[in-house]
Order: structure tokens, then C-alpha cells, then sequence
């Protein structure tokens, strides 16, 4: 599985508390299936829920969250674009410690796709990535609360 990895750097480069505290993010895999068929390949679907805990975190919440949807445009669009998804894609809960800091515990579907091919005897696994949305360039982006600069990241 290639998200957890993906979602862990992207969350790093643009969460500033998490760059300086990277030890506050916990990534565990929950629901884990794999979705086959009988088909002439073994081709495969992962389907998981990626549970992602914050813990003693005092920023702002947009922090978080505005990166992560950033994410799920690329590495999960059909969270955002499928009505049916929009309820259960995203979801969360937060233990407030104190009056400051907070443990947050964020919760995504993701599904990875996975082709095998057998080639001359040998089984070659690709995982494929989330189509390219069209308008989708390199860009650098800046996030602001209450107009100040929280955080950055680069896409």
C-alpha cells in the first residue's frame, strides 16, 4: 500500500507542527479487503479505512484538514466527487486534553488499485495511480487563518 506513505510526507511537508513534531502523527490501517475477482489476472483492489491520529496538537484544525483535502483531490477524488462518499470518506473525532491541546483521530476510505501481469513465467505487480485531473499543475500554496501564514507546500 502506497497512500499511507504519500498522505505521511505530504501531511509533513505542509503541517508545520507535524514537520517539527513528526512522532504526533500515527498512521494505522483499519477495515483492511482486498477486492478480487476470477478474472485471468490476479489484479486486486486494497480497500481500507486510513486512521490518522494527531496527538497534542494545539494548532488550528485547518491546518490538518486543508492539506488533507488537497491530498484526496489527487489521491482519492471520488471522496469529494461521489455524493454517496461524502459522508463516510472523511470523518474525525477529537479528544480535547486541556484548554490548548488536543489528540485528533481523522479516519479516510481509501481504495488502491493493483495490476499483476504474468510475463514469461513471473508475476510483475503495478499500483496505478488516481487519474490525472486535467487541470492539476505544480503549484506552491500558502495557507492563512485569521490572514496569518500557517503553513505551505508545494504539490
Amino acid at each position: 500500500m502506497l497512500k499511507p506513505t504519500l498522505l505521511r510526507k505530504a501531511l509533513t511537508d505542509a503541517v508545520p507542527y507535524l514537520k517539527q513534531n513528526p512522532d504526533s502523527l500515527h498512521i494505522f490501517i483499519d477495515r483492511g479487503a482486498i477486492v478480487s475477482t476470477l478474472a485471468s489476472s490476479l489484479s486486486f483492489e486494497y480497500q481500507y479505512t486510513l486512521n490518522l491520529i494527531i496527538t497534542d496538537c494545539a494548532d488550528d484544525a485547518d491546518t490538518l484538514f486543508v492539506p488533507i483535502l488537497h491530498w484526496l483531490r489527487r489521491h482519492q477524488p471520488d471522496i469529494m466527487a461521489q455524493h454517496a462518499t461524502h459522508a463516510e470518506g472523511l470523518t474525525f473525532e477529537a479528544d480535547h486534553l486541556n484548554n490548548s491541546l488536543r489528540d485528533i483521530s481523522i479516519n479516510l476510505r481509501l481504495t488502491e488499485r493493483v495490476i499483476v501481469k504474468e510475463e514469461q513465467g513471473a508475476l510483475q505487480v503495478t499500483h496505478l495511480d488516481e487519474p490525472l485531473d486535467p487541470d492539476t499543475t505544480h503549484r506552491r500554496y500558502e495557507l492563512f487563518i485569521k490572514e496569518e501564514k500557517v503553513a505551505q507546500w508545494q504539490q
